[in-house]
């Protein structure tokens, strides 16, 4: 389900406004709402942030829960695994880039490789190098349509004789070979890709040859300059021999590589298998068609999370709508054998969110709850099983874009063996405001800039609940807290399509109004 991520008042941008409308500064609380004091850290060497329900000397009103304090022995369990300090923060929880380490971290390895036919080893990661198992190309082929010919001209033009049926007008054709040597002198004609006859000395192309016919009834070809040798001939093993490395392991494998493979000679490869992701989406609210009514509305995360974990390289599962039936969901956990499920929804603290209930009730080993991000802050990620993790992503559609770049994507990668992008900067169009304490992810879209050169240009609709910045991005910029001006450079998290679609799109308004509405502030 959608749940009830009531903010943070001090993280709100309108609840900022109206903090400073009110007297009082933003970016603090208000008397009594639970702001953490010395020493009260849970025990354990690696507290978890906790997006719980209210405790004593907590003020909801304000929006002052146990999720802005560390885990308490009694939380589902309130141990990350033992890396040295990945101890989380007070208000929103785990530091962002804390949260994206432990995720990525939260196996030591993938899965073992394994061999997939070449139709299927799109998009996997070679688990072993790519050698060639044959020259390329395998034989001396022309690499243009015209004449094979034998020493300096002019050529007596003959016809092909080819055992395999090869039309004698047209000469030699890909596929097929003449039987005999081309005699110095001579030239005969050949396609493009076509087998050079053994003889022959270079091609020259159709548009550079002439044919004259002779009064004895014989063809003579003639060309306008000297053909030096080996004009036009792509001769054996060009590109690469027998035996030569082509790409290394850890690859991922593209539609060129695929080619590639082909060519060498491969008909399946090795490769590292993809993670089984399953997506359970909770919700009694969510509508699976038509136009929202009734107080229903309609699933934005079914339709856009499985396409986009296919990007990520894994292999999801049939997707599930369960409700808000808490006993489903414990059945739908304890039966899966997925690497990883992904829950949208029930992370908080609402009457109908389960999905802390059923961690404890299964005892799962809590890494991260809650991420100091916005929006998605209310996001998890747990242990299950060993090898198998569940990422507890927001109801809210961009904040559960949020969860899937933060911990999904870094958990993801390292099960599927793939590599970490490069960090990537890029300055900003516009000033982005900051939360005063937390990360913020922006969807921007790419601009040339007279000044800057490319740019980063921040989109409107970037609210927890809306969609419709994310669906105009290339990326998602990593705004530090306290925001950044124009012109500042800023790490952008790249979106699996390719970049600079946007680029044809009328320039946006990129001013970004923190008294407009954006959903809240999750």
């Amino acid at each position: 389900m959608t749940e009830g991520e009531h903010g943070d008042p001090f993280g709100d941008e309108f609840a900022d406004a109206l903090a400073l409308a009110n007297g009082t500064p933003p970016g603090r609380r208000p008397a009594g709402s639970g702001d953490r004091t010395p020493g009260g850290a849970a025990p354990g060497p690696y507290p978890v942030a906790r997006a719980g329900s209210p405790r004593p000397g907590d003020d909801p009103a304000a929006g002052g829960t146990d999720r802005d304090r560390p885990a308490g022995p009694g939380d589902v369990r309130d141990t990350a695994p033992a890396r040295p300090g990945k101890r989380s923060t007070g208000r929103s929880g785990t530091p962002w880039r804390t949260a994206r380490d432990i995720a990525e971290h939260a196996v030591h390895e993938p899965p073992g490789p394994g061999t997939a036919a070449l139709a299927d080893a799109l998009g996997r990661t070679l688990a072993a190098p790519l050698t060639a198992l044959t020259d390329l190309p395998s034989f001396d082929t022309s690499a243009m349509d015209g004449w094979a010919v034998s020493g300096p001209g002019p050529w007596r033009l003959d016809h092909a004789a080819d055992d395999t049926g090869t039309d004698p007008d047209t000469g030699i054709l890909a596929g097929h070979a003449t039987t005999a040597a081309l005699p110095d002198g001579h030239a005969l004609p050949i396609a493009t890709g076509a087998r050079i006859p053994a003889g022959a000395t270079a091609v020259l192309r159709s548009e550079h040859g002439e044919v004259l016919e002779l009064p004895d009834g014989r063809a003579r070809l003639y060309a306008p300059r000297p053909v030096p040798p080996g004009q036009d001939i792509r001769p054996r093993g060009q590109e690469c021999r027998c035996g030569d490395h082509l790409l290394p392991a850890g690859t991922l494998v593209t539609p060129a590589i695929l080619g590639l493979a082909a060519a060498a000679g491969y008909d399946e490869l090795s490769v590292h298998p993809r993670p089984r992701v399953e997506v359970l989406v909770l919700g009694d609210e969510l509508l699976r068609s038509g136009l929202p009514e009734g107080g229903r509305i309609r699933d934005a995360l079914g339709p856009m999370l499985v396409p986009w974990l296919h990007a990520l390289g894994a292999e999801a599962v049939p997707l599930r709508h369960l409700g808000d039936d808490a006993d489903a969901l414990h059945d739908a956990l304890a039966g899966s054998t997925a690497d990883v499920v992904l829950t949208t929804g029930g992370t908080a603290s609402g009457p109908v969110d389960h999905v802390h209930p059923t961690l404890r009730r299964l005892g799962a080993e809590l890494l991260v709850d809650g991420v100091a991000v916005r929006p998605g802050h209310p996001m998890l990620l747990a242990r299950l099983a060993p090898r198998r993790h569940l990422v507890g992503l927001p109801g809210n559609p961009l904040a559960a874009v949020s969860g899937l770049l933060t911990l999904a994507e870094p958990l993801l990668r390292t099960l599927a063996a793939r590599h970490p992008a490069a960090p990537y900067r890029v300055p900003l169009a516009a000033a982005v405001y900051g939360h005063p304490h937390d990360t913020r992810l922006v969807p921007v879209a790419y601009r040339d800039d007279d000044r800057h050169g490319l740019v980063a240009a921040p989109l409107h609709f970037h609210g927890p609940a809306m969609l419709r910045g994310i669906a105009a991005a290339d990326a998602m910029a990593v705004v530090p807290p306290g925001g950044a001006e124009p012109g500042t450079e800023v790490e952008l998290l790249e979106l699996p399509w390719p970049a600079g679609w946007s680029a044809g799109w009328p320039t946006p308004d990129t001013s970004y109004d923190p008294a407009a509405p954006s959903g809240g502030a999750a």
